[in-house]
């Protein structure tokens, strides 16, 4: 809003107007109002769900190796990064670009969804909360949403980048061609030509392999959108975990955003140029601002989590993020920690599954997601469940939460110069 008012005072010639043309002023200015929002705002919010006793009732201090007592801790503190974010980008963003459109209705969309499980937790005192096949419904439905706009929107476009030959010596300089269309293609990384176009696995279908690589497209957005989500719901499980890991991947997904959006920047990293993704500068840092500023209150001891009404919100917006300026493929890469966590689960699960068919109790690891499995020790699992065997029982050594939780940040910073370095490696 505030930038249709100063784009419009700029055109009267006001002094000092014209700053909010400049993607840096408006992407710090998110940053900031993002932080103020979300301390500021978070402290009455907190105060308020004291008051009306919307606490944690699951986890006990007996399950918790140091003792820590979460129950009564307020819940629902995703609340706080979605105003946190929201507030800023209406403000400040370019309400008419589709991928800003996305990105707020991504917000939204997700932190309904979410908020209807907390509510269900919380208020219904049912621990299962929303049902796990409205869960999907709904992650799927917005990962429809997006793929289909991405098809059919004319501003969500792309300008190729292509290889070409220049001067008697053949140096290979990075051009970008003049054109910009609709496109399924995508980064991948590590191949020489790191473009990879859906609609090549449809060759098949001849003059409408096009139309099998968009499916294919949305078919894919579906499944980022679903997968991601699910996974950053996994690794809130400890205090400042997904806020943290989140925080820098948003980092590398702004980086990666403004690059797409220069034309020579686009060149210099050999990937695609992408008009109007700039915007996505402006919610990635007032997505970032938010998450630091939920920090504040988050980390450890935690005066609040922030439920499924953040967790399941911030792998979306990761996901999309990511789809929008074509890198869902380099996720597994930079959401290594969320891909492990996952793939922690379903080995558990299939591992525990495999042996009571043969009559036994097992599990490959301590405990699922794979964080806690660091913070428990097998007394504690044969407390709960006698005479179950463990194949994986290193370490011996028990980790605090708070140990746990800064190591996981430091392995997401690695994985997140990784997957920029990645561009660079053919």
């Amino acid at each position: 809003m505030l930038y249709y008012l100063f784009n419009y005072l700029d055109k009267l010639n006001v002094p000092g107007a014209g700053m909010f043309t400049y993607i840096s002023f408006r992407s710090l200015l998110a940053i900031i109002i993002a932080l103020l929002v979300s301390t500021i705002f978070g402290k009455h919010f907190i105060d308020m769900l004291k008051r009306q006793q919307i606490t944690e009732t699951q986890r006990d201090a007996s399950i918790d190796p140091f003792g820590v007592q979460k129950i009564g801790t307020p819940t629902m503190g995703g609340v706080i990064i979605l105003a946190a974010i929201l507030i800023p980008c209406l403000l400040l963003g370019r309400l008419h670009n589709v991928y800003m459109i996305l990105m707020l209705v991504t917000t939204v969309w997700l932190g309904a969804l979410g908020f209807a499980d907390d509510y269900i937790k919380v208020f219904k005192r049912d621990k299962e909360g929303l049902h796990g096949m409205f869960k999907i419904i709904g992650q799927v439905g917005l990962g429809f949403i997006v793929g289909l706009t991405l098809y059919l929107s004319d501003q969500a476009v792309i300008r190729e980048n292509v290889e070409v030959q220049r001067g008697a010596a053949g140096a290979t300089e990075i051009v970008h061609k003049s054109e910009a269309k609709k496109s399924t293609k995508t980064t991948i990384p590590f191949f020489k030509n790191n473009n990879l176009d859906y609609a090549d696995a449809f060759n098949w279908l001849g003059e409408y392999k096009q139309v099998g690589g968009w499916l294919l497209f949305v078919f894919m957005t579906i499944l980022v959108v679903t997968a991601v989500s699910n996974s950053a719901n996994l690794n809130d499980g400890m205090d400042g975990m997904a806020a943290g890991n989140s925080a820098i991947i948003g980092v590398v997904l702004g980086i990666l955003a403004y690059v797409s959006s220069h034309i020579s920047m686009a060149g210099y990293l050999n990937i695609m140029y992408i008009p109007g993704s700039e915007e996505l500068v402006v919610y990635l840092c007032a997505f970032v601002g938010a998450l630091i500023g939920f920090l504040w209150y988050n980390a450890f001891p935690a005066q609040v989590f922030m439920g499924d009404t953040g967790s399941l919100t911030i792998g979306g917006i990761i996901a999309v993020s990511a789809i929008i300026i074509r890198k869902e493929l380099l996720i597994p890469i930079l959401c290594g920690v969320f891909f492990v966590e996952s793939l922690s689960v379903i080995i558990q699960r299939f591992y525990y599954k495999a042996g009571k068919k043969k009559g036994v109790k097992q599990r490959f690891f301590k405990r699922t997601p794979i964080h806690d499995h660091f913070r428990t020790s097998v007394a504690q699992v044969q407390k709960v469940d006698p005479g179950c065997s463990i194949k994986v029982t290193h370490p011996d050594t028990l980790f605090h939460e708070a140990k746990i939780t800064v190591r996981f940040w430091i392995v997401t910073i690695i994985l997140a110069a990784v997957t920029i370095i990645t561009l660079k490696i053919r």
